[in-house]
C-alpha cells in the first residue's frame, strides 16, 4: 500500500521541494496533491499563509524500511546545534546592519531550519532577483553547520520576497506556455537562478500541451519550453 506524506511551506514550490528533498526522490517517483492555502489562525488576516502538498510515493520508487531511515540523515541533536549557531550569528550580526529595526524568526521544520528576516529598509539584503538573499543563506548554511558532521538545510527568506516571486514567475510562466501554444515555437527564456527555474518547471509540469527542460552551463543555464 502507498504511503501518504504531508509537507507545508509558504509557497507550493517551497513545500514541494522540500518533500522531495525529504523523501530524496524526484517528481516522477511521486503523485503530488496540492492542498488548500491555510491559516494559521482565524484571528488574524496578518497570519502567515501555510501551503501543504500530499505527496504519495509510487510503487517503483524507494519505499522500503531501509530506504526510509536513509532520509532521516539529520538528528534532532544536530538541527538544535546549527539551530543555535545560527541564532548566535544572526543576533550579533544583524545589528550592525543599520539603525533601522530588523528582527528575524527562526525554527525547525522537518529537517529543514528555516529562517525569516524582517525589518524596514532591508532590500539590499535580497539584492537584484535574490542574489544577494541566496549568497546569505550559503553562509548561513556553512555556519549552522560549525562542528556538525551531518547536512543541515537552510531555507531563508527576507520580508516574504520569496513568496512575491513565486507569483510572479508562476505567471510569467503561465503567459509564456501561452505563447508557445500561439505561436507553435519553443522560448528560451534568459539566464535564471536553480531556485528561480526550480519555480517554472514546478508551474509547468503539469501542463498539457508544453513541457520544460534546463540548458545551458553555470550563470547562463536557462529554461527552454517547447510544445509536448
Amino acid at each position: 500500500m502507498s504511503e501518504n506524506y504531508i509537507f507545508e511551506g509558504k509557497t507550493t514550490n517551497e513545500a514541494i521541494e522540500k518533500g522531495l528533498r525529504s523523501l530524496k526522490v524526484s517528481k516522477n517517483d511521486v503523485e503530488i496533491k496540492i492542498l488548500e492555502e491555510e491559516k494559521r489562525s482565524f484571528f488574524s488576516i496578518l497570519d502567515k499563509r501555510v501551503v501543504k502538498v500530499e505527496m504519495t510515493l509510487k510503487e517503483n520508487s524507494k519505499n522500503s524500511d531501509e530506504s526510509q531511515n536513509e532520509r532521516r540523515s539529520t538528528s534532532p541533536e544536530s538541527l538544535e546545534k546549527a539551530l543555535k549557531n545560527v541564532n548566535n550569528f544572526l543576533d550579533k550580526w544583524l545589528h550592525t546592519l543599520s539603525d533601522e529595526k530588523i528582527s528575524y524568526e527562526s525554527k525547525i521544520n522537518g529537517e529543514y531550519i528555516e529562517i525569516e528576516i524582517k525589518g524596514d529598509k532591508i532590500s539590499h539584503l535580497i539584492g537584484y532577483r535574490g542574489e544577494v538573499l541566496n549568497s546569505i543563506q550559503i553562509v548561513l548554511s556553512s555556519i549552522a553547520g560549525k562542528d556538525i558532521t551531518e547536512k543541515i538545510r537552510i531555507t531563508l527568506d527576507i520580508y516574504g520576497y520569496k513568496e512575491k516571486r513565486e507569483k510572479i514567475l508562476i505567471a510569467f510562466a503561465e503567459k509564456e506556455a501561452k505563447r508557445v501554444l500561439k505561436t507553435k515555437k519553443s522560448i528560451a527564456l534568459e539566464p535564471m537562478s536553480a531556485y528561480e527555474r526550480k519555480i517554472i518547471h514546478t508551474a509547468l509540469q503539469n501542463h498539457p500541451n508544453v513541457a520544460t527542460k534546463s540548458v545551458g552551463e553555470g550563470s547562463n543555464r536557462k529554461i527552454i519550453i517547447y510544445l509536448k
